[in-house]
């Protein structure tokens, strides 16, 4: 576990349970027998060789591919269990395994609320930035996935550049994010290694990792099976995530819902595993379940942070690092329906001990809006849910039993050398919260309004690149489609 300015990183949870060690076990032998029983559709046609030469059942030329249990064994066990997300100073750097807990951002959402009008608006390259500049500031959220899209980049080759461009150029910790299109993925690598120094450096310690997709219900497509062959092949992390819905993609009961999830993303960790044995597969889980009246998706249904914890202790039965979902919410705006939501689900899923768990700071509506008020209050939330993951520490020094009887019926303790010792350090300590007396209360003190200002004052601070000048200019000068800010703040 590191410490970085009180923030404590990684700290091991496995608090909440829903599934009962006998289920555990059924839902991963139940995931083992749907894979290699019914299968799944790969249009990939890497995808599809790869499989083939693994040992995999192909139907003719495909799209049918079943998964012999022994192929998808061999699969995990030569998956690591341990992958580290690098960040580019070292203070952030996010191990994932066993039942090991980190935060971040993530949804790719099309709008934000303005941070001056408040208003809906479509996001863009400077709110990528801006969003990171942010994440770099918040103790709590330990990792920066892209959040936000760039609407006004037209050209889909163009998107991946842009977005993983402004999140490095804005924060050091670890960058994360979906791709859009091989020749964006590949410049992004190229991209990658330039900071890096050469391709042996960003291998030896990746500061970007990437997100592809498994699409509910068992499909590999063209597009998301050849790049996760490409990024496998490059040996960079890869998550291979999967988004089942309750009722439509997937079985309405929980239960369901979680093998589907898993059995998905298995076959996602033998391909990785088909193409380059030994590289970093990152399980995913990011479904969830629909609103029956209007057959929506929803985001901050508590049954969705249920079924991310299931998958969780599925995860680490097979050993496997997992990048799960939670802190989300279906509110319009930053009000009481988006704290309780995003704070039970962000406390359900790290009690888990889900590994890295994205989405849970910023993201609102149906995934779909990203607030930059709600992004610092988030971070509020996960230094509560670290409190509770830390537990109660007993030892001789913590029970303070000798203490306690040395001072004897009546004495209080406020000026003990054991009270300044322990009092920096025992507490939650919020930034936000108000713990005052109403009297005098003035408007600016509640939370949001706090959070606001947070906001603002790294919105109107210069921006400042986080890259050497040097090679931020040699990055601008090989990837020409990269649109400059120049300054520009949303």
């Amino acid at each position: 576990m590191r410490e970085h300015n009180g923030a404590r990183l990684g700290i091991p949870a496995s608090l909440y349970r829903p599934l009962q060690e006998a289920d555990v076990r059924k839902v991963a032998d139940s995931a083992l027998r749907v894979l290699s029983e019914s299968g799944m559709f790969v249009y990939s046609p890497t995808a599809l060789e790869a499989l083939r030469q693994a040992g995999a059942d192909v139907a003719g030329e495909g799209p049918v591919v079943r998964l012999p249990r022994r192929l998808v064994e061999d699969a995990i066990a030569s998956n690591p269990s341990s992958i580290t997300l690098y960040s580019r100073d070292g203070a952030y750097d996010a191990v994932l395994e066993k039942d090991r807990v980190h935060y971040g951002t993530g949804g790719t959402a099309i709008y934000v609320l303005d941070p001056e009008t408040g208003e809906r608006r479509r996001s863009t390259n400077a709110d990528v930035a801006l969003n990171a500049r942010l994440v770099d500031a918040l103790e709590n959220v330990h990792l920066f996935t892209i959040n936000v899209f760039p609407n006004e980049i037209e050209d889909r080759n163009h998107i991946d550049a842009n977005r993983f461009f402004h999140a490095l150029d804005n924060t050091t910790k670890h960058v994360m994010g979906g791709v859009y299109s091989m020749e964006g993925c590949r410049h992004v690598v190229e991209m990658a290694e330039l900071i890096a120094g050469g391709a042996e450096p960003l291998r030896r310690k990746p500061f970007v990792s990437f997100i592809t997709l498994i699409i509910s219900p068992f499909k590999v497509d063209e597009r998301y099976g050849e790049m996760t062959c490409y990024l496998a092949r490059e040996g960079l992390p890869v998550v291979v995530p999967t988004e089942p819905i309750c009722g439509t993609t997937a079985p309405i009961t929980l239960a369901g819902n979680v093998l589907t999830h898993v059995a998905e993303t298995l076959g996602g960790i033998a391909l990785v595993q088909a193409v380059n044995k030994g590289a970093p597969g990152i399980c995913g889980s990011v479904g969830s379940v629909c609103d029956l009246r209007t057959m929506g998706h929803l985001a901050g249904a508590i049954e969705r942070a249920m079924i991310n914890a299931a998958v969780a202790q599925v995860a680490q039965y097979f050993e496997l690092p997992l990048y799960s979902t939670g802190g989300t919410t279906d509110a319009k705006g930053v009000d009481i329906q988006a704290a309780y939501e995003s704070a039970m689900s962000s406390l359900l899923v790290a009690m888990s001990g889900a590994n890295y768990i994205h989405d849970i700071a910023g993201l609102m509506e149906f995934d779909l809006t990203v607030s930059y008020e709600k992004l610092v209050m988030d971070n509020e939330i996960l230094g509560m849910s670290q409190r509770v993951l830390r537990g109660i520490e007993v030892s001789d020094e913590t029970l303070a039993t000798d203490l306690i009887i040395e001072k004897g019926p009546g004495q209080d303790f406020l000026v003990e050398p054991h009270t300044l010792d322990h009092m920096r350090d025992e507490f939650f300590m919020p930034q936000l919260a108000n713990r005052q007396p109403r009297e005098g209360l003035q408007p600016g003190q509640v939370a949001l309004a706090r959070a606001k200002a947070v906001v603002d004052r790294i919105r109107h601070e210069p921006p400042a690149s986080r890259l050497a000048a040097d090679t931020r200019a040699r990055v601008l000068e090989t990837f020409p489609e990269i649109v400059a800010l120049d300054g520009q703040t949303p």
